[in-house]
C-alpha cells in the first residue's frame, strides 16, 4: 500500500511535489489546508471534497484542482487508490490554473505523468528529465476541461445551514416553499436570494446535489434503482435520463474506470 504523508514535502524546495495515497473505504480526511495548489486525482474510487464555498465529487480518472490555503475535508467513497501534485502557487497562477476548487478531466497524458511523478525522487534534479517531466505535468493540468461536478454553497448563513443539511441528505422531495419556510423567508425573497448567491436556481442546485449523491452511491457500489429511489426519482429511467442529460452518459458508463494506461 502506497502511503506518502505530505507533512515536510510541502517546504521541499521545487516547483511541484507529488505523493500517492491509498484509502480504505470510508476514510475521512478532515478540514485541513496547503500553502500549495493541489491536483487531487482518484485513480480508483469516489471522491467528496468539502470546503466552505461547496461540494465537489470526483468520479474515478477524474482531478479536482485545490487551489492554495483553501481548507478542505475529503470523504473516500469505496477504496481510494489517489495521486497528488502540489503546486506552488506562484508557479500555478503563472499556469493559469483555477483560483477556485475545479473538477478536471484527466488525459492519458495527465494519467501517466502523475503515475511517474509520484516516484520522483522528492528533490529532483533541477534542468533535466525530472524537471520537464513536473513542468510538462503543470502545462497539462491547467489545459484539462472543467467538469460540471459540484454544488455551491450560499453564503448567507440561513441558506447555507439548509444547503449543507440537504447535502447531507438529498432528495427531490425538498420543495422551495418548504425550503423558504425553514430559511423564514418569502418564496420571492428565497428564490432570489438563492440565485444570487449559488448562480442556479434552487431546483437545479437541487437536482445537482442529488446526481452528485448518486455518484457517490454509486461508486460504493449500491444499485442504481435504490440510488433513484432514495434520491426521490419516479423511475430508474427517470434518474438515468436526469443523470444522462446533466453528465452526457449513463451512470454505469460515467462510472466505468477508463483505461488510461
Amino acid at each position: 500500500m502506497r502511503n506518502t504523508r505530505v507533512i515536510g514535502y510541502e517546504d521541499i524546495p521545487r516547483d511541484v511535489v507529488a505523493t500517492g495515497n491509498d484509502y480504505a473505504a470510508g476514510h475521512v480526511l478532515p478540514g485541513h489546508a496547503h500553502k500549495r495548489g493541489q491536483c487531487l486525482y482518484a485513480i480508483t474510487g469516489v471522491l467528496t471534497v468539502n470546503t466552505s464555498e461547496g461540494s465537489w465529487v470526483v468520479p474515478p480518472t477524474r482531478a479536482l484542482w485545490i487551489p492554495p490555503g483553501v481548507t478542505h475535508a475529503v470523504h473516500m467513497g469505496g477504496f481510494t487508490s489517489t495521486r497528488s501534485a502540489y503546486v506552488l502557487p506562484e508557479v500555478a497562477k503563472k499556469a493559469g490554473l483555477p483560483a477556485r476548487c475545479t473538477v478536471i478531466s484527466v488525459s492519458p497524458l495527465l494519467h501517466a505523468l502523475l503515475s511517474e511523478a509520484v516516484d520522483l525522487p522528492a528533490e529532483y534534479a533541477l534542468g533535466g528529465r525530472d524537471d520537464h517531466l513536473m513542468q510538462l505535468l503543470v502545462a497539462e493540468i491547467a489545459r484539462m476541461p472543467s467538469l460540471p461536478l459540484s454544488t455551491p454553497l450560499p453564503q448567507e448563513p440561513r441558506l447555507a445551514n439548509l444547503c449543507r443539511a440537504l447535502l447531507q441528505s438529498p432528495s427531490l422531495d425538498m420543495d422551495i416553499d418548504t425550503m423558504a419556510r425553514k430559511a423564514d423567508m418569502s418564496r420571492r425573497s428565497f428564490t432570489r436570494l438563492f440565485r444570487e448567491q449559488t448562480g442556479m436556481s434552487f431546483s437545479d442546485w437541487r437536482q445537482q446535489a442529488c446526481l452528485l449523491a448518486a455518484l457517490a452511491r454509486l461508486g460504493r457500489g449500491q444499485p442504481v434503482t435504490r440510488v433513484a429511489m432514495e434520491l426521490g426519482y419516479s423511475s430508474t429511467s427517470a434518474f438515468t435520463a436526469a443523470f444522462r442529460r446533466t453528465l452526457g452518459a449513463a451512470p454505469s458508463h460515467y462510472l466505468a474506470t477508463k483505461d488510461l494506461s
